[in-house]
């Protein structure tokens, strides 16, 4: 039951109820027994929100979560988003630093109040928020500190219901948005206008501050790799690139589409052609037991046999779910690429960008997000592939 504190109802803006986050402490917790650890420092705001339910823009400035094996966790966190992580999370526990405070000394100073220290305590060293400095102070004071990621990563490989659900709701914003983006191509607008229109409708639709900006461009431009808008002007024969992922409750899916104003030329079909039977492949192979590695493969196979290996040297695809700035994919729980030998498992969600490009021409593809099921894949977005003519 969701308690009073003055006029302020604790977890009243949680994206999930507080039994889905015991489940999850609890789920982690277990991996600390097995690892042999007494405790884990989290900083990164995924991992976080994953565990708390904690979300706030200003998690550029230190917070973090001590997830003792036993006992109460702490939150430490900046006064100025104190009534943030009363709203958003059930977690009782709580410090809080003025804008002077020195966050290695206030998270070494709980930890020893805590009774762990010289204890076995670990923190996520590939987040991206533990700066050198930090992780040397630490373990100046601490001694040696354990290596603690991957902890909560794994447990956000498989969503649960609750997590499927958020995504679903995620696709339909996105869907708005590229729809949105594809209705207005037409010579004389700008990039600015194509994306000002996505914005628009995706925000119109439900979907929050975003992980990442869209990306779109047109021209020349369409064919340099991350490219994003800046005023340029369409004209007739342009190519458009376009791809975005809305968010809800901090999950995001991802798609991509590409677009040309007028008729595009046969060097762009033909690579069209390949990109859909790539990802083809690639949605077709997926399924529970098979490998993240084997997925990539029957993608880059496609690629190789239409000698296009040059125009494709990149991942297939990668997780999807939660996330902050600066990135919309969850690029540290899984990749669908050489070497990642993971087994998919149903609920694992991707988003699978395949593309290729005459580099500072043009670039087309189409992509998917899609949840594993029982005995395949399903997508969530429901906008048609190919190459849109406009």
């Amino acid at each position: 039951m969701k308690k009073e504190l003055g006029a302020i109802v604790r977890g009243s803006e949680s994206a999930f109820p507080r039994e889905e986050y015991a489940n999850r402490i609890a789920a982690a917790r277990a991996t600390l027994a097995a690892r042999g650890l007494d405790a884990l420092v989290l900083t990164g705001p995924e991992n976080i929100f994953y565990l708390t339910g904690q979300q706030t823009p200003g998690y550029y400035t230190f917070q973090c979560l001590i997830l003792p094996l036993e006992g109460e966790p702490l939150f430490l966190l900046r006064q100025l988003e104190l009534l943030n992580f009363l709203r958003n999370t059930f977690i009782d526990r709580h410090e809080v630093y003025q804008d002077n405070g020195k966050p290695a000394e206030i998270l070494v100073t709980a930890l020893e109040r805590m009774g762990l220290k010289g204890k076995r305590i670990a923190i996520e060293k590939r987040g991206w928020f533990l700066s050198i400095e930090f992780y040397e102070l630490l373990t100046e004071r601490l001694g040696r500190v354990a290596d603690g990621s991957g902890i909560v990563e794994n447990l956000r490989m498989v969503k649960s219901s609750l997590e499927l659900a958020m995504l679903e709701a995620a696709a339909r914003i996105t869907d708005a948005g590229i729809n949105a983006g594809l209705a207005a191509i037409k010579p004389g607008i700008s990039e600015n206008d194509l994306v000002a229109a996505m914005m628009a409708a995706s925000i119109g639709a439900g979907s929050e501050y975003m992980g990442m900006e869209p990306l779109v461009s047109s021209g020349p431009r369409a064919g340099v790799p991350h490219a994003t808008w800046r005023r340029r002007k369409l004209e007739k024969g342009d190519p458009v690139f376009l791809e975005m992922a809305g968010c809800y409750n901090r999950y995001h899916v991802g798609l991509l589409r590409t677009a040309w104003l007028g008729k595009p030329p046969s060097l762009a079909r033909d690579l069209a052609t390949v990109t859909e039977e790539a990802l083809q492949a690639a949605t077709e192979a997926m399924r529970p037991g098979v490998t993240c590695e084997a997925v990539h493969n029957a993608a880059q196979g496609v690629i190789d046999r239409a000698g296009m290996t040059e125009r494709y040297r990149k991942r297939t695809g990668y997780s999807t779910g939660i996330s902050f700035a600066p990135d919309w994919g969850e690029w540290m729980v899984l990749s669908l690429f050489t070497g990642i030998t993971e087994p998919l498992q149903p609920g694992m969600a991707f988003h699978l960008p395949v593309a290729l490009r005459e580099y500072e021409a043009f670039t087309v593809g189409a992509s998917e997000t899609v949840v594993i099921t029982e005995t395949g894949c399903r997508k969530l977005g429901t906008i048609a592939r190919g190459l849109w003519e406009r």
